[in-house]
């Protein structure tokens, strides 16, 4: 099979997937394709092969595998032990059950009180301000940056260091040493950090963790992990949902009259917009035949989530947003062993900010047409970086 394109490919619109990807999903939803790198791998563009891949044991996450589909330059993942979402059997087990304690629906329940506070606080701060403001920068960056350093442990002080440098590591347009300089540095504060928690212990997950684990550097790759998963990929679902249901006032209507509807319609939006679209690579360690195609051992395999998650064999009208869908077989958070550990984080957080944000500001309106709105591109995250509003 010859290659058919080279990812990642730039959006044309925030809402939906390139054009390129719905037509492999179409055309070819086993196909290969060509990394910046120069490297070709398989991609897949539907939900059932997607899922599928995900739960073969003879695909591995280890990002030191020579054959993983990396996007970004392979020293970058090579000078520090492989994290949590880098690990395969047996060690991956044990590993994810020393910290999914500190993710389970009674454990987001005891924080949802500060949540709604840290959400309380911003929005008060958003109303005395001017008139129209920029929500990106006044609620869905700083809410859950705020709420992954209280859960880790990090001073929020320090909040703008990891903003800016979590943004360098998300974007492509990063140069290779400049995003080097960033996983250095942002390992070397957490390394501090829990150095000092093991003398200062704190009611925080890198303290209770630290009660588990001899391992400091295996400590490190997983605040690494959950500070950057935890906090920009949740901002962005806070701007685009936003946009999302301002664009759609009846919907809107419906979930103010009945806050019992919110839970649905975030699994909606999670489907919709697919924040994390290329987070679930693997590398093949046997050969595998997959919908009819070999795939050889030491071949990388990237799973397309945005265009399996508008799948029509999956979801009924699928391009449309129907917030009372409700469909939790998306893939937004992944599927199987490897399924994201802070979903139900993510989904509390955004059940909090949008019931909130609607119920106190039901003026809310954009200040700006959504069709002037900009936004930033990446293979990975995006969202947008600027989104005017007033009331």
């Amino acid at each position: 099979m010859t290659t058919v394109s080279t990812l990642p490919i730039t959006r044309s619109c925030p809402h939906a997937p390139p054009e390129e990807h719905v037509r492999l999903r179409e055309e070819a939803p086993i196909s290969r394709v060509m990394l910046p790198n120069g490297n070709e791998v398989w991609a897949l563009a539907r939900h059932v092969l997607i899922r599928a891949m995900l739960t073969d044991p003879r695909f591995s996450s280890d990002r030191r595998n020579p054959g993983f589909p990396l996007l970004v330059e392979r020293r970058q993942v090579t000078n520090f032990r492989a994290s949590l979402i880098g690990m395969d059997p047996p060690e991956h087990g044990p590993a994810r059950r020393a910290v999914v304690g500190e993710f389970t629906v009674k454990r987001m329940a005891a924080l949802r009180p500060r949540i709604q506070e840290i959400v309380d606080e911003h929005l008060n701060a958003l109303l005395a301000g001017p008139k129209p403001a920029d929500l990106v920068q006044a609620l869905s960056l700083p809410v859950p940056s705020l709420v992954i350093c209280e859960l880790l442990g990090v001073p929020y002080a320090d909040h703008e260091f990891f903003q800016t440098r979590s943004s360098m590591l998300l974007r492509r347009t990063t140069q290779p040493e400049d995003r080097a300089r960033a996983i250095d540095e942002l390992r070397d504060y957490l390394a501090a950090l829990i150095g000092r928690k093991e003398t200062e212990p704190g009611d925080d997950l890198l303290t209770r963790q630290l009660s588990k684990t001899t391992d400091r550097e295996e400590l490190v790759s997983l605040a690494f992990l959950l500070l950057i998963a935890g906090h920009e990929t949740t901002a962005n679902m806070i701007s685009l949902g936003t946009v999302a249901l301002l664009e759609h006032p009846e919907a809107l209507a419906a979930l103010r009259d009945d806050p019992e509807r919110i839970p649905d319609a975030i699994e909606e939006l999670l489907r919709y917009f697919t924040i994390a679209e290329f987070a679930t690579s693997r590398v093949a360690v046997e050969d595998v035949e997959l919908g009819g195609v070999l795939i050889r051992k030491g071949e990388g395999v990237i799973a397309l989530g945005n265009t399996a998650n508008r799948d029509p064999d999956a979801f009924s009208h699928a391009d449309d947003l129907d917030l009372e869908r409700g469909a939790r077989h998306h893939i937004a958070f992944g599927f199987g062993a490897h399924q994201c550990l802070g979903q139900n984080l993510a989904r509390m957080e955004l059940q909090i900010v949008f019931d909130t944000l609607f119920r106190r500001v039901p003026g809310l309106r954009l200040a700006a047409p959504s069709g002037e709105l900009p936004y930033k591109d990446d293979a990975t995250v995006y969202g947008l970086y600027e989104l005017p509003v007033t009331w």
